[in-house]
């Protein structure tokens, strides 16, 4: 079988940093270990790798593991104490009313054996700010930098905000982005089921930035193909209404 080829993106004598594809789990899976995994694909080839942090497994992007027990040690506290910048962007159904601002609910275990977290009074302070990067007809392309580390925090804020990202299902009804949603139009085979440009949750984990031994680090992963076409689509057909890049 072919090993798959993980893309190092960074990489120094303490940290190595990878753009994870979508598809792939950060860490073993708890009920199946022979999942394919970047910890265990990083494992073949480091004699020692830590784990930093995680992404879920349709998240695409920056993922960071550590090299040595100390480094390990002081990444771990730095996420945990928000000293890590992270970036990330989110394709979304509609846009928000407020084109910058920050969404503070605390998030919460559901309390069922189904792993999905719910905004909830007596929850964890969870806080992720946002910026609309460009937005158009029923979608937005969000720049979003989660300021604590839930669990399906992004996905879940944004969905309360009435922004769903683009292939949610857990936290929305799934709703397939497709050609003829795009071109209602379009000359689509009726007796062929039309694919979905987005097979899975349109987020991306762009940047990390990060202080190590005196040197700021900074990671910037490129935009996966998936994401790109669909935006590419969605920038085609559909009219902008504002334009913030840069």
């Amino acid at each position: 079988m072919k090993k798959t080829k993980l893309d190092i993106i960074f990489e120094n004598d303490e940290l190595v940093v990878i753009n994870k594809p979508s598809g792939m789990l950060s860490i073993p899976d708890r009920f199946n270990h022979e999942l394919p995994n970047a910890y265990h694909l990083l494992k073949e080839d480091y004699n020692n790798i830590f784990v930093v942090h995680r992404i879920d497994k349709e998240t695409s992007g920056v993922l960071c593991f550590a090299k040595n027990a100390e480094t390990h040690k002081k990444l771990n506290t730095d996420f945990e104490e928000g000293n890590i910048e992270k970036e990330y962007l989110a394709l979304c159904y509609s846009k928000p009313e407020i084109e910058t601002g920050m969404i503070d609910v605390p998030i919460a275990h559901s309390g069922k054996l189904d792993g999905k977290m719910v905004v909830h009074p007596r929850g964890k302070e969870s806080i992720t700010k946002y910026k609309v990067l460009e937005s158009w007809q029923k979608f937005s392309l969000l720049m979003v930098k989660p300021l604590t580390g839930r669990t399906h925090q992004i996905r879940v804020h944004l969905a309360y905000i009435h922004c769903p990202i683009v292939g949610e299902r857990v936290y929305h009804e799934f709703v397939p982005l497709t050609i003829s949603m795009l071109k209602p139009y379009a000359k689509i085979d009726p007796e062929m089921e039309e694919r979905p440009l987005m097979n899975r949750v349109a987020l991306h984990a762009s940047k990390l930035s990060l202080e190590l031994n005196g040197v700021e680090i900074n990671v910037e992963a490129a935009f996966p193909k998936d994401m790109n076409a669909s935006l590419n689509q969605i920038r085609k057909c559909l009219k902008h209404y504002s334009v913030q890049l840069g």
